[in-house]
This record gives C-alpha cells, structure tokens and sequence, in this order.
C-alpha cells in the first residue's frame, strides 16, 4: 500500500523514484517548445489580412524616419509590448490597468531622463577608490498637462524626487472647438530649464501644440521640451513637429488608433 501510495503521489515525488532526469529533460523541452510556439503566434502574420506586430513596429519606423531623429521611440520588447496589450484589452480591470500604466510610464520617464544633459564626475567609492561617473545638470523640471498628464508625474517623482513640477490646464472652447489655455503656472524661472512635458497620448497633437506655444510665451525654447507620451497617431506627432522642428517627442508607439480612453480608465471616471 504504501509503495503504491508513492508510485502514485506528486509529480516530484515521481522524478525521484525514477532517477529525476527523463522528467526534467521532458519538462525543459515542454516548456522550450511552450516558449518558441509563443513567440510564433504573437510575431506571425495574423489572420484576416490584420497587421502584425512586427509589421506595426516597421511601419511606426518609417514614420520615424518621415519626421526625423524628433521622434524616437523606445525599442520595441515583449514586455513592452505586453504592457501596450493590456491597456489597449477594454476587459482589463482598472487595478491592471492602472498598474501596468505606471510601469510603461516609468519606463517613458526613465529614457526621458536619459535625454537630459548630464556633466563628467569623480566621487570616492567606500573602498577609498576614485570612480569616474555622470551627473545630471541642474535645471530640469516636469510640465503635465493636466488631467491625463498627471498620471505621469508620479512616475517622474519617483526618479527625481525634487523635481519640480509645473501645471497646464487646456480644454476644447465649447463654441470653437479650439485648445484653450484655463490654467497655467510653472516655475519663475522656466525659460532657462530643461522642460519634460507629460501627457500621455498623443492624438490630433492639438493640445501638445497649445502647450508648447505657451511655454514658449514664457520664454522657453522648444529645442529645450522633451515630450513624455505613451502612445502617438502619426497625424499627431508629425503635427507637433511641424508647428515646432526643434522638439523632442519620445513615445512607445506610433499607430493610427490611439487609446484615448487612458484619461478615463486611469482615474476611474469611465
């Protein structure tokens, strides 16, 4: 009984009765060829003529390369890609959706701060060794316009965690249909900063233009801006860049539809 008990338990139990390796190197080649099926099916022309990931990624490059080295765009991942599913999936609960949008927020601001200038240092390591690193210059602040691009500032916190930030709020005129500016404060001295504007999705690029107008009416020049978004139209970056050459936008995507939800979904006003 009790053999019989053994013989029939728990898988682990069963690897060791028979020596452990035909199950291992089973399992090793499931789980190999588990991994090697997954990559085929998410990068394999998918049905019905819709595009493919890997046809997506070539055709926001060549829209890259139409606009010129003011866009770039984070390289392309299957985390990344992941994270961009399940915000666009209209079944993601909030707490995922929330949650995820704060991972590719981070990983926005991370490579925004990469874009900011850094100046040579020594510092003394506590083995009493001398290390040649980098520092950030001073002068940076974050600008959100507001409501969506407050999402963003906390992710921007959490990297710089004295960083200061200021606030533009813009809505559409109800008669106009035009970007009105309803609220805008910064820091005083903003035209001699290096300026990380937030907002996270960039549409018709209509109230990124207004805001980058502002800024620059406070004295700020546009080569000075590093647009912080996660997802772009193609009408909406080439927009931007237009009404301002000297801009930088850093984005994650690049497709004609653009989850213009994120605002609602993230605060949980949907």
């Amino acid at each position: 009984m009790e053999t019989s008990r053994l013989e029939n338990g728990m898988p682990c139990q069963k690897e060791l009765l028979n020596g452990g390796r035909p199950q291992e190197d089973h399992a090793a080649a499931a789980a190999a060829a588990a991994a090697a099926a997954a990559k085929q099916v998410r990068f394999s022309p998918s049905a019905g003529g819709e595009p493919s990931p890997d046809r997506e990624h070539e055709q926001a490059s060549e829209v890259q390369r139409q606009i010129g080295p003011q866009l770039k765009l984070l390289p392309l991942n299957d985390q990344i890609r992941e994270l961009q599913t399940i915000i666009r999936d209209k079944s993601t609960s909030r707490g995922d959706f929330v949650f995820c949008a704060d991972r590719l927020i981070r990983l926005v601001v991370e490579e925004g701060l990469n874009q900011l200038p850094y100046s040579e240092c020594t510092v003394t390591t506590p083995t009493g060794h001398k290390y040649e690193g980098v520092k950030f210059e001073k002068g940076n602040c974050g600008v959100s316009i507001m409501r969506s691009g407050e999402a963003m500032e906390q992710g921007l916190r959490d990297c710089c965690r004295s960083i200061r930030i200021g606030k533009i709020l813009i809505q559409s005129d109800e008669e106009t249909q035009k970007a009105k500016v309803f609220y805008a404060k910064f820091p005083p001295d903003i035209s001699r900063r290096k300026v990380l504007l937030m907002y996270p999705i960039l549409s018709t690029g209509n109230t990124v233009i207004e805001a980058v107008r502002v800024l620059t009416e406070h004295g700020l020049q546009a080569k000075h801006i590093i647009l912080l978004s996660l997802f772009s139209t193609p009408h909406g970056a080439r927009s931007i860049v237009q009404e301002f050459p000297e801009i930088t936008i850093l984005t994650t995507e690049v497709h004609p539809v653009a989850p213009t939800h994120f605002g609602q979904r993230y605060f949980g006003t949907d």
